[in-house]
């Protein structure tokens, strides 16, 4: 029989792969193909940390892939021209993929489908990276929400899809030329120092399987304290499709029917946050513009400051705000920060420093692992109160009683601040009294926050009455 291809994205496992699953039960040859961007040096969109763990999956994919008896393929450069060149050149019939979420990934696949016309091929494409389709959690007159919670009342309503069937086997044709297995290198960047957690398929759903079995059931009362490990951290895990999440659901919900009452309530918080990643998905599919202009477009044109030095302190965790800069410093060493600390340092950038929220989008997504495109987008107008559902503009953090109530002990704070690790966790839930820095080396906070709270209200009071 004449092989099929089946083109990975962010779907990098054969486990519970929707296309793949497809792909093979066709009973024929399956050519697996890795297209690389071909960008150098720097992107709007992804940097070192992102890169460094792609390359740790792939890697990963490749051995999981001839276990399977395939071979994965890698190629170079704009994707839909590759296929052009595969599909004559292996004699493929079809070609397999999971739809990308992103407008950007949308328009590759338009492409696709008039490529597939041209040549007379099939093309399959799959929802895969969410549980639920867009569109699929609508309002009664059809319209997508623009508001959580009456659109988590519909998501949760609507039956879940069960997890698939890993392939038996793939049986990729010999004598396919492929392009090594890339390093950080190939789009000319170094390697990342950054404490990142191990790639692949199976490290993933080590991660899962101790999320479900040793942190949802205190989730809810833990997962606001950056300081405890209260958290599932699988979003990388998502975001690259080493796990589906129809089989973490499946896990999640299978955990829940045998739990006590109160883990049941926190599992059920769990689940809503899975509900958050689809909102988003929903947003930026029914309204791409958001990343490019605010969602709500009585806030589009608001007046931003210049990125100055400032910025380049929220950057580097030198604000003195410890807080902030505790997680800015996390992000970082690691690629990743504790969602609640996200929050705190997003409203400080936006609403203390009164910086555009597309500049600290953009730096999240240079140096988050996970960096999902839709939820760093909706954090970030969240947090500047531009966004769907968002925070109301006047409702402003203060980082000192953040601090007071998500990190009392200071603990989260010493341990990103090491030059902090000897000064009493009291003096971390205000400026210094003495006017001096709370530790040698150790700056001043660079602005006083009532004050810039003054200023952004008066700024968005100004804007709306135009």
């Amino acid at each position: 029989m004449l092989p099929v291809i089946h083109w990975f994205r962010r779907d990098l496992r054969v486990a519970d792969n929707t296309a793949l699953h497809h792909a093979a039960g066709q009973g024929a040859p399956v050519i697996p193909i890795y297209i690389l961007s071909g960008w150098k040096n720097s992107h709007h969109w992804t940097g070192a940390n992102r890169q460094h763990f792609l390359c740790g999956c792939l890697d990963s994919l490749a051995r999981n892939l001839e276990i399977l008896e395939g071979r994965l393929i890698i190629r170079e450069g704009e994707a839909v021209e590759e296929l052009r060149k595969l599909i004559p050149e292996t004699g493929a019939t079809a070609i397999y993929f999971n739809r990308d979420p992103d407008p950007f990934g949308k328009a590759v696949e338009a492409k696709l489908a008039a490529l597939c016309a041209e040549l007379g091929v099939g093309c399959h494409g799959y929802d895969d990276v969410a549980l639920h389709n867009p569109t699929a959690a609508l309002t009664q007159s059809g319209s997508p929400y623009k508001v959580f919670t009456p659109y988590s009342r519909n998501w949760l309503s609507l039956e879940k899809p069960a997890p698939l069937p890993k392939p038996k086997s793939l049986s990729t044709p010999e004598g396919i030329p492929s392009l090594n297995l890339p390093t950080v290198a190939h789009w000319s960047l170094e390697t990342s120092l950054a404490e990142l957690p191990e790639p692949g398929e199976r490290a993933a759903r080590q991660r899962m399987d101790r999320a479900v079995s040793e942190i949802i059931a205190t989730y809810a009362a833990r997962r606001d304290l950056p300081a405890e490990d209260g958290t599932s951290r699988i979003s990388q895990d998502l975001r690259y499709g080493l796990i589906s999440v129809r089989t973490l659901f499946h896990k999640v919900t299978e955990a829940r029917q045998s739990a006590s009452p109160s883990a049941q309530a926190s599992i059920d918080v769990y689940i809503k946050e899975l509900a958050w990643r689809e909102f988003y998905f929903a947003i930026l599919h029914h309204f791409p513009h958001v990343l490019d202009h605010e969602f709500n477009t009585d806030w589009k044109g608001l007046p931003w400051d210049e990125p100055g030095e400032k910025f380049e302190f929220w950057k580097q965790g030198r604000t003195g705000f410890p807080i902030v800069d505790a997680g800015m410093r996390q992000l970082l060493a690691t690629g990743f920060m504790h969602n609640r600390v996200r929050m705190i340092t997003a409203m400080f950038l936006t609403k203390d420093l009164h910086i555009d929220w597309k500049l600290g989008e953009s730096h999240f997504m240079q140096h988050l692992t996970d960096g999902e495109i839709a939820s760093n987008n909706g954090g970030w107008q969240w947090s500047a109160g531009t966004g769907a559902d968002a925070a109301p503009y006047f409702r402003i953090q203060n980082p000192w009683s953040q601090t007071a109530k998500h990190d009392p002990e200071g603990n989260y704070i010493k341990r990103w601040i090491p030059e902090l690790a000897d000064i009493h966790p009291k003096r971390f839930l205000a400026p210094p009294e003495d006017g001096r820095p709370l530790a040698p080396g150790y700056p001043l906070p660079c602005l006083d926050h009532k004050t810039e709270r003054d200023r952004t209200l008066a700024i968005f009071k100004k804007h709306r009455g135009k």
